[in-house]
């Protein structure tokens, strides 16, 4: 064990809050550098701790983290898979904390979620780096394909990988004996650019058989193969569904006045940053990119940021976010299902998605929404006064107000209070898989001047009552000033802005869900149709948008529409601009017709006028 009075030292300083006449004592802990595994010495600095509010100071440097020494402790951890975790900053009940990170490198190794905070009332961390020594990952060139014998090979990674061929299989990384023992989640990459490759499909890929060739490549044989990944490609796998999603960089729950500034995370074994009930959150000049020069093709297992049942103000801005394996950022409030009504005043309602087992949908005094179907949209309100937690998936919710006699088993409920105002400013999202922005809250949303480029699509509304169970419906929404270049190009079939509730076979399909979406001087280059992709939206605005038909790829979809319109009202499409060749310019339903408005547009093809 090192000395930890030469790693350590405690100051206590005095602050005070100017505009309250507030004293509170900070102290600070200052951590020296050190060579060899850093877990037991923050560990024990933080316990050691006398006060609740504490300032960690590290001294410029390289610091390595193990898990031998990690706090243990059972997390449910929504969006990733809940168990026992391995913790090396563990912030729970202290009433503010700081990190200042001085530029210096945090290096994990193994299962871990590094930082977790839990009831703080203020924290800030800054100046700091995120990485792994080893990625959970596996990639490797693709040298060859044979789509009639049901192979491809790869010329595998080794330098800075870790895995094996075992029995025919490839299990990796086997780190603290933890091996995926199929590559699961899969896609293939551009090697020169590090993108997902221009057509791209999710696979879950699990091969029969393994083999090692003479030449040390490695041949994957595999007859469910639907796509097979392009001969000079990178194909990159980050394990199962089930058992990839180990936890954020940053879990930070039930905390508030959250200040990230100049954090960098190079790798993570989950999202980047997740909030659940946390309020007021700015993440500043940050990022989540792969470290200049890696071979990786990866930078973090899932979502950069992940904002659930959050409220109050949350800002990102001046952020760049690159080489993740799901949305640049996910800002949503969560259904529960009804499960059966007890009493006048008392229901009993259920998570529904696997990864929400264990989140805390409501507390007492909190404002709930009922959802009654057929009618996707929020009609009665009532006041919790009481929560009982039956077990992870049930609880048993009490009102202060008697409950509607239409409600009903599968009607859902949706939580009023915890929703935030957004806004996303001056950010470069791009190389990565799925969306850059996808948003349920229905209080304001502002996305401008942002860089932009997407996989599937770049800005994404979608409330949904099955599968994730993510609500809700948007009411003020503003995507101006954005720069739009090369989105939706992998396989699937996207636009730049998609709304498309999904909402299942239980709701009324031709009653609107969104509205008042403005979206406004935006400049659009790519090579694809579609542009704007909107089902059940009452007050859209496409206006003054610069679009420019690139010719950096083939079309994938060309017989999509620029504007698709389905069961919306109150639309106006004006003073836009257009250059290419496209001649599908509008698509618009019956009931769409009946109040779209189309003017003062320039360059278009066909029936745009």
């Amino acid at each position: 064990m090192k000395n930890l009075k030469h790693i350590i030292s405690f100051i206590i300083v005095v602050f005070t809050l100017t505009t309250s006449c507030e004293s509170y004592a900070t102290e600070i802990i200052e951590i020296k550098h050190a060579e060899g595994d850093m877990t037991s010495i923050v560990r024990e600095a933080i316990e050691q701790a006398e006060g609740k509010d504490i300032k960690l100071v590290f001294e410029k440097g390289n610091y390595l983290f193990h898990t031998d020494y990690a706090i243990g402790k059972y997390l449910y951890i929504t969006n990733h898979g809940n168990g026992f975790k391995k913790i090396i900053f563990n912030f729970e009940g202290f009433d503010s904390v700081e990190i200042e990170g001085n530029g210096s490198e945090f290096i994990f190794r193994g299962q871990t979620a590094p930082f977790v905070f839990e009831g703080c009332n203020r924290i800030n961390i800054q100046h700091l780096t995120l990485d792994w020594d080893i990625p959970f990952s596996f990639q490797g060139d693709v040298i060859a394909t044979n789509e009639e014998e049901n192979y491809y090979d790869l010329k595998p990674y080794a330098k800075g990988f870790s895995w094996k061929l075992k029995r025919g299989r490839i299990e990796f990384p086997g780190i603290n004996d933890f091996i995926f023992e199929s590559l699961g989640s899969s896609l293939s990459h551009n090697k020169e650019t590090k993108a997902v490759d221009y057509g791209a499909w999710d696979q879950s890929l699990r091969s029969n058989y393994v083999e090692k060739l003479t030449n040390g490549n490695l041949r994957f044989y595999d007859k469910n193969m639907t796509k097979f990944p392009r001969v000079g490609s990178v194909l990159q796998s980050k394990g199962d569904k089930k058992n990839n999603r180990y936890a954020p960089a940053f879990l930070i729950r039930n905390s508030k006045n959250i200040v990230i500034d100049k954090v960098i995370i190079h790798h993570a074994l989950g999202m980047g940053f997740l909030f659940e009930r946390s309020e007021n959150i700015d993440i500043l000049n940050s990022g989540i990119y792969i470290r200049e020069g890696s071979d990786r093709v990866i930078s973090i297992i899932a979502d950069a940021t992940h904002f659930a049942n959050c409220k109050g103000n949350i800002l990102i801005e001046n952020c760049r976010f690159e080489g993740m394996y799901d949305d640049g950022t996910n800002v949503h409030g969560t259904y529960v299902e009804v499960d059966k009504v007890l009493d006048t005043k008392t229901v009993r309602v259920a998570l529904k998605h696997d990864q929400q087992k264990g989140f805390e949908f409501a507390g007492i005094g909190d404002e709930v929404w009922f959802i009654k179907y057929p009618n996707p949209q929020r009609n009665e309100e009532n006041t919790v006064t009481s929560v009982k937690v039956v077990n992870d998936i049930f609880t048993d919710i009490t009102f202060e107000n008697e409950l509607s006699p239409g409600l009903k088993k599968g009607d859902v409920l949706e939580n009023k209070t915890w929703n935030p105002t957004f806004t996303m400013r001056g950010n470069i999202i791009r190389d990565h898989r799925a969306r850059n922005i996808i948003i349920k809250t229905p209080k304001k949303i502002i996305i401008e001047d942002n860089d932009l480029s997407s996989m599937m699509s770049s800005i994404m509304l979608r409330g949904e009552t099955f599968k994730w169970f993510e609500s809700g419906n948007v009411e003020d929404v503003i995507i101006r000033n954005n720069r739009f270049v090369h989105c939706a190009y992998g396989g699937a079939e996207h636009a730049v802005l998609k709304v498309s509730p999904r909402l299942g076979k239980a709701f009324d399909s031709t009653i609107t869900y969104d509205r008042n979406i403005q979206f406004i001087n935006n400049t659009i280059h790519t090579f694809d149709n579609r542009i704007v992709w909107a089902d059940r939206v009452e007050g859209l605005m496409i206006k003054g948008n610069t679009i420019k038909q690139t010719i950096t790829e083939k079309p994938q979809y060309p017989d999509a529409y620029m504007f698709d319109l389905i069961n919306c009202k109150d639309v106006e499409i004006s003073a836009n601009s257009y250059e290419g060749e496209c001649t599908k310019s509008l698509k618009a339903d019956k009931v769409s017709k009946t109040t779209l408005k189309v003017k003062d547009n320039k360059g278009f093809k066909g029936n745009l006028r």
